[in-house]
């Protein structure tokens, strides 16, 4: 989070004025409650770290972590990947946000951390990134949710012959879709989850769905995905 916000929060302010505009950037290190007995503790998925050899996966086994085999590559730890309960530093990313500053925030998911006695441990899990956008756009009430991804618009049969692009969708459409499995685990899924889940509490707000190249069209209304309660 330090190193990476670092890169944006100055590559960001040489940008800002090199277009004539004053406004400061900040970035704010982030801690995310996780639930102790979250169901993803029970059910690791998340691989981290690098491709290990069988000798070096027994061993993390035996420290009583998880480890899965890439076939032909290795083998990787994995983590849960639990929902977020609470961002720990929301105030002093809202105070920031509110004095008009650019804030970078949860990166990464957020460092996870369990609530132990009035102190904070940590997890050993990561945090989806759409699934803590959602909760920050929450917390900050905001108007747009913005998901940025490698396609132009979300898709209904993905790399089929029947391939449909979205312009929009409702809540309701999403999780059917999400029922019909339209959307693939740890690419698609997760982004429309975040949204129904943001959506879900924000019936007034938005989310936009779209990639980094378009987005300015997108914002402009020509293109991307949007969804509405």
């Amino acid at each position: 989070q330090g190193y990476v916000g670092y890169d944006i929060q100055n590559s960001l302010k040489s940008e800002l004025l090199k277009r004539g505009i004053d406004k400061s950037v900040s970035t704010v290190l982030t801690q995310v409650t996780v639930d102790p007995y979250d169901d993803a503790f029970y059910n690791p998925t998340k691989r981290i770290g690098r491709h290990m050899s069988a000798e070096e996966a027994a061993m993390e086994d035996r420290k009583g972590n998880f480890t899965v085999e890439d076939p032909g590559k290795g083998y990787m730890r994995i983590v849960a990947a639990p929902k977020p309960v609470d961002i720990v530093e929301i105030d002093a990313i809202r105070t920031l946000f509110n004095a008009g500053q650019i804030v970078v925030a949860a990166g990464g998911g957020g460092i996870p951390v369990i609530e132990q006695n009035g102190t904070l441990k940590g997890a050993s899990a990561v945090i989806e990134k759409d699934s803590i956008a959602a909760r920050l756009a929450e917390d900050l009430d905001a108007d747009v949710l913005i998901i940025l991804t490698g396609i132009e618009k979300v898709m209904l049969d993905y790399k089929k012959p029947t391939e449909k692009a979205i312009d929009s969708m409702s809540v309701d459409e999403a999780r059917k879709f999400i029922a019909d499995g339209q959307f693939e685990a740890g690419t698609m899924l997760p982004k429309i989850e975040a949204a129904v889940e943001f959506l879900s509490r924000c019936p007034r707000s938005k989310v936009l769905i779209t990639s980094l190249a378009a987005v300015h069209e997108a914002t402009d209304g020509h293109t991307g995905t949007i969804i509405t309660a």
